[in-house]
């Protein structure tokens, strides 16, 4: 796609709150494409129209919550090929359109590894997931090769057969919900959850940790989880890398990027966003 103007765009709902126009529109900035890249509110069981009425405006689209799973429901209705990743993890946050339609892929699951590698993580013998939804999901097919054993904290076991399934290694321990859960027996802790719905948790940590929590949430930041390990001891990544690469992954399908480096401009711009 390096001829011609770049249309892209992220949708959801609510979508307001979302970083992904800083992020897009300054990466073309940086490369030199001639694009633009916006925000669209799009609501739970909406997305299907969408395509049909104004997908053809797009050379790509983000998905964020909740169309990561909605998608897979409308997929053979508009030929969506959904790759094999994808459709393990039961989640898609990208869409590139085809001749025919759209080919479907997730860029969270490698753009969490690329944080981790960034801050200096590649393996993990004890992680512990809180949360079960989507982004947990692309988090555990990701945790398949750089973690010993996974432990999964979910307030409901309807999800675990889908969470086990994004697996083909590891075997994963499906825990209660437990607000005094001693997180201190986990190298890696992995805030999936919403706003709020870990404050219980973090309430409950004790005064000091010496493992690394990832919060995937940005905004607002910090979260009280991500305050509270900070303040006992802890090391935290936060959703804003999350974030930045999945975003440079979707980014480097439209445009290949090669050796070309823009993580830490597009960190500053996302960064500067916030404060």
């Amino acid at each position: 796609m390096t001829s011609g103007v770049i249309r892209g765009a992220v949708l959801g709902s609510p979508i307001s709150h979302s970083l992904s126009p800083v992020l897009h529109n300054r990466a073309f900035e940086l490369l030199g494409i001639t694009g633009s890249y916006e925000a669209i509110e799009v609501a739970s069981g909406s997305l299907a129209n969408f395509l049909i009425d104004r997908g053809s405006e797009f050379d790509y689209l983000s998905l964020t919550m909740p169309l990561k799973e909605e998608v897979l429901t409308i997929a053979q209705e508009l030929n969506i090929s959904v790759d094999s990743l994808a459709t393990r993890i039961q989640s898609v946050n990208t869409l590139i359109r085809s001749v025919n339609g759209w080919d479907a892929t997730s860029t969270d699951g490698s753009g969490f590894v690329k944080a981790l590698a960034n801050a200096g993580y590649d393996h993990f013998g004890s992680v512990l997931i809180l949360g079960a939804g989507g982004t947990a999901r692309a988090v555990a097919g990701a945790l398949d090769v750089i973690a010993d054993s996974v432990s999964v904290m979910g307030r409901s076991v309807r999800r675990n057969a889908a969470i086990a399934s994004c697996f083909t290694k590891v075997i994963p321990e499906f825990l209660p919900w437990d607000d005094h859960l001693d997180l201190r027996n986990f190298e890696l802790v992995i805030n999936t959850t919403p706003s709020g719905a870990a404050d219980l948790v973090a309430d409950n940590l004790p005064s000091k940790v010496q493992g690394l929590l990832f919060d995937v949430l940005y905004k607002p930041w910090p979260t009280l989880m991500a305050r509270r390990w900070s303040d006992a001891g802890g090391k935290v990544i936060g959703g804003i890398e999350l974030l930045l690469y999945q975003g440079i992954d979707q980014i480097n399908i439209v445009e290949p990027l090669g050796l070309r480096l823009i993580d830490q401009q597009l960190r500053l711009a996302l960064v500067n966003s916030i404060h």
